[in-house]
């Protein structure tokens, strides 16, 4: 296996010259014995295996041995990781623009906010205290711009769950492929408007002119027609491209993959802190975390699906997704564009733990309550980071709902009324509709969602005996 490359001049700066890495207690958490690409590839392992790595990534709490950190404060660029400054020069945590915690595990471990006391649990939600603030560079809390509010101009962000993660990256794989035909398709009639059409969800129009393609009709997705669907913007195709961010962001953890092998890009004196084979079992163990379930009566369910639909919710929310497979692939380098490229490793979500249901046509039914595309929320939601953006989510998967408050992407509401009324923008007709239901009939909605339940016991296979 490969072996974590520390420098003595690092070991002296991260410690004083009088501490050893070698004394107990004063190693890298993540140890000696990593998990390497090839070694995945090369089909030694089970999937028990490899995803017992990747919960060992999921949880460890990194150290400064581990490459925790970033090195020396870059002034010309304070927000990007790799030079970012310190609270109070403490040369560990920042908080405000990551730096935030140790391990995935702290901002991913609520299953259910349902009962008191919290349950507790692997790839859960992260209360509003976990809540990530990326990159202000201003944050007004005495009012000084005289808004009549704190204000700052950053994104304020709450942890989602990870359950199910995995028919979500199948679906949209498969939808990012056959948008990619209906490119070529346009490419083939030049003049000709082409419908951006995928599973029932419409993302405008395509134009090819002869010469190059006019994306101006082209809505909820970006112009190289990649559904993204994780990150509260829809700024990820993968796990695995979220988890590379995520891991530079919160804790100064350079992947490999990003920086290369043996380069210290960060200049914090470790180099190697996030291995190939490390993202890859990470990105494994995160896509076949159970589902969540839905937990209600088939007459009650009929009652307020009606509802859900009459009222439009359904027409963002789509309840159910279906794919063509049942199998996900994992991809190294990816290619966004190509889900099916360069693939080293598959799994079958149809069979445990991720547990899928099988649809008739062969796929896997995913009970998401989302369409995977971007839409405007309106002047209440909208953030001021000075992106285009600012104004447009991707629909929130309702899956697992009844257990994850606070809701909305920063954890405004704290109940799932709240989290309605606070809709507008392309969603304020569905949101006046639920507005004037009867009060028996909101009820039966609400009903609806709390019947949407996260996973009881997940990694419970991975967890239990483990040291």
């Amino acid at each position: 296996m490969h072996h974590l490359k520390i420098t003595t001049i690092a070991v002296a700066l991260l410690f004083g010259p009088s501490v050893q890495a070698d004394l107990p207690g004063q190693g890298p958490r993540l140890g000696q014995d990593r998990i390497e690409q090839a070694t995945i590839e090369s089909g030694s392992l089970d999937l028990i295996d490899i995803r017992r790595a990747g919960l060992k990534i999921f949880s460890t709490p990194f150290n400064k041995l581990d490459g925790y950190g970033d090195g020396p404060m870059n002034p010309a660029n304070v927000t990007q990781p790799g030079g970012r400054p310190t609270l109070g020069n403490n040369g560990t945590f920042l908080r405000v623009n990551g730096l935030d915690g140790q391990s995935c595990l702290e901002c991913h471990s609520i299953i259910s906010n349902a009962s008191v006391p919290a349950r507790f649990g692997i790839g859960g939600v992260g209360g509003s205290v976990s809540n990530a603030i990326f990159q202000p560079t201003l944050i007004d809390v005495s009012d000084d711009l005289d808004l009549k509010h704190a204000a700052m101009n950053g994104r304020f962000i709450n942890p989602p769950f990870l359950f199910g993660s995995g028919g979500i990256e199948l679906i949209a794989k498969e939808m990012t492929t056959e948008l990619q035909g209906l490119k070529d398709l346009a490419r083939q009639k030049p003049g000709q408007p082409v419908a951006l059409e995928t599973r029932g969800i419409n993302f405008g129009v395509l134009v090819y002119d002869g010469v190059e393609f006019d994306v101006s009709a082209v809505e909820g997705i970006d112009a190289d027609l990649v559904v993204r669907p994780f990150g509260r913007k829809g700024e990820f195709p993968t796990v695995r491209a979220f988890d590379q961010e995520a891991m530079k962001f919160h804790f100064g953890m350079q992947p490999v993959e990003l920086v290369g092998k043996d380069v210290d890009d960060d200049g914090d004196g470790v180099v190697n802190e996030m291995l190939v084979g490390e993202l890859s079992a990470l990105a494994i163990f995160n896509t076949t975390l159970e589902r969540p379930q839905r937990i209600s009566s088939p007459g009650f369910e009929k009652q307020s699906i009606k509802l859900f639909r009459t009222t439009g919710c359904a027409s963002c929310h789509r309840p159910t997704l279906i794919s063509n497979s049942q199998v996900l692939s994992y991809s190294l380098p990816e290619v966004a564009e190509d889900p099916s490229a360069n693939v080293f490793y598959e799994v079958n979500l149809a069979e445990a733990p991720s547990g899928f249901r099988k649809a008739k046509s062969g796929g896997i039914e995913v009970p998401l309550f989302s369409d995977l595309k971007r839409h405007d929320m309106g002047d209440d939601l909208e953030e001021f980071f000075g992106h285009p953006l600012d104004r447009q989510f991707i629909t929130a998967r309702l899956w697992g709902v009844a257990d994850t408050a606070p809701y909305m992407h920063d954890g405004r509401a704290l109940t799932l009324n709240d989290a309605i009324l606070m809709h507008g923008g392309e969603a304020q007709k569905a949101r006046d509709r639920y507005s004037r239901l009867a009060e028996e009939d909101k009820a039966k909605l609400l009903e609806l969602l709390l019947s949407l339940r996260t996973p009881k016991n997940p990694a419970v296979d991975l967890s239990q005996g483990q040291d």
